[in-house]
């Protein structure tokens, strides 16, 4: 396979081009949605983080979203001139700099996550809750072993 003879390579090289098609497949499927909503998928990132998790620097943020801090910027300039974000200095740490939903921002991300959701678990209808959980847990530890944790 293409100068690889490796069967432990060719075997991760398959996997590899398997999960980013599937990956790609359940993106497609939920971007009708967000267009409509007028997001992207980054957007909806920090929307849904801010909002299961509570308010969170930019740094958490870049680091959860798998993003660089010049995008996650612009990301937050965005979602913020729409009045669904807000940025406030922490206490703590004058420093830093918190994003907080907005009341309109937790409305329309609490309107829209449902739905979203629901494009997800449609995408993924093909496998069971058993082949679910256990997608997870290996997709968990294969993120962990990537990252080299």
């Amino acid at each position: 396979m293409y100068g690889v003879e490796d069967a432990a390579t060719i075997a991760a090289v398959r996997a590899y081009v398997k999960l980013l098609r599937a990956s790609r497949a359940v993106v497609a499927r939920t971007l009708p949605r967000l267009a409509e909503a007028g997001l992207t998928h980054t957007q909806l990132g920090v929307l849904e983080a801010v909002l299961h998790l509570g308010p969170l620097t930019q740094r958490d943020l870049t680091r959860k979203l798998l993003t660089s801090p010049g995008n996650l910027t612009d990301v937050i300039d965005k979602l913020a001139r729409r009045g669904l974000v807000e940025r406030v200095a922490c206490k703590e740490d004058r420093r830093s700099v918190r994003v907080v939903l907005t009341d309109s921002g937790r409305a329309f991300i609490e309107g829209l996550f449902p739905g979203h959701a629901e494009d997800i678990a449609a995408a993924m209808a093909g496998v069971t809750g058993v082949e679910l959980a256990e997608l997870d847990r290996l997709l968990r530890r294969l993120g962990k072993g990537a990252a080299g944790d």
